[in-house]
């Protein structure tokens, strides 16, 4: 089945849903615009959007850790959703924002108790996304990491939705500046797209446009304001955004506060502490790391 890829963008002050054709975007009344000089939007408009933890072997293998029986899963609410190059915001008084490079499903029709094998009929297609965590709050929210992964601009994704894509055998890098530091191959996933989107869908009924992010290979690392992250993954394109500074601090008047504990450096760092509790018995201590990012 041959691709075809979709792009909403902002158009005279519309959203507006273009195909990709070569260089060009071109609209349904038949409009193009040049794909440098359009201002892009997420490629949907979710109701929500469900992330898996671990699902790639390098990152097992990074924490440590082994993979639980089954996938394990956490929401970023819809607030967090930005696009292809969106600022990514790094607010005031926080160091530790993370990337983690990732394959996002897109639903196609409500999906509700299906198997496996029939999900492909649920999935529209798909796109890339970037995990952004803020690991300043890590020691907050009992786990949830409602604030470290839901901050507002930490989901950019895009820049298009592409039909027919086929994700076996993948390429998928983070480059940071230039340099390449995540790389991987979506043969390494332990779930496959298919299977992530039955397992939420037994208790969860996906609705049209909702995103399911697939999980991230090792070595996510921080970034700082000024830094460009871009996402690329074989057969969807690139995706690009740039981190800013955030003028407005977290307020200090209310609220847990940002932090650098052990816990947070270590796993913004490529520690294992997050995964402690699914070592195996006799597996290595947490490690932890002093960075020269801490001074910048």
């Amino acid at each position: 089945m041959s691709t075809k890829e979709y792009r909403r963008i902002l158009l005279d002050g519309d959203s507006v849903q273009t195909t990709l054709e070569g260089n060009e975007l071109v609209t349904k009344d038949g409009r193009s615009i040049d794909i440098e000089e359009a201002q892009h939007l997420p490629p949907t408009q979710p109701s929500k959007i469900i992330c898996v933890h671990l699902n790639y072997e390098s990152r097992v293998n990074e924490y440590i850790t082994k993979l639980p029986p089954a996938p394990t899963y956490f929401h970023k609410p819809i607030t967090a959703l930005n696009s292809h190059q969106g600022e990514v915001i790094r607010p005031d008084r926080c160091k530790w924002l993370n990337y983690e490079g990732e394959i996002a499903i897109v639903i196609g029709r409500n999906c509700r108790n299906i198997s496996p094998k029939e999900a492909k009929d649920y999935i529209a297609g798909y796109t890339i996304a970037n995990d952004y965590g803020l690991h300043d709050f890590r020691d907050t929210d009992a786990g949830s990491m409602l604030r470290v992964k839901g901050s507002d601009t930490l989901c950019p994704v895009g820049p298009g939705l592409i039909t027919g894509w086929d994700f076996h055998n993948k390429g998928i890098r983070t480059i940071v500046n230039g340099k390449v530091m995540q790389d991987a191959n979506t043969n390494e996933m332990e779930w496959d797209m298919n299977y992530l989107v039955a397992d939420i869908a037994r208790n969860i009924t996906l609705q049209p446009g909702d995103l399911l992010l697939s999980g991230t290979p090792a070595n996510s690392r921080p970034v700082n304001p000024g830094d460009i992250v871009e996402v690329e993954v074989e057969g969807l394109g690139l995706l690009s955004n740039k981190i800013v500074h955030g003028d407005t601090p977290i307020r200090d008047d209310v609220g847990a506060q940002p932090s650098s504990s052990e816990e947070v450096v270590s796993t913004a760092m490529g520690g294992d502490w997050e995964f402690r509790g699914q070592r195996a018995a006799g597996g290595q201590g947490a490690k932890f790391y002093k960075s020269s990012i801490e001074k910048k």
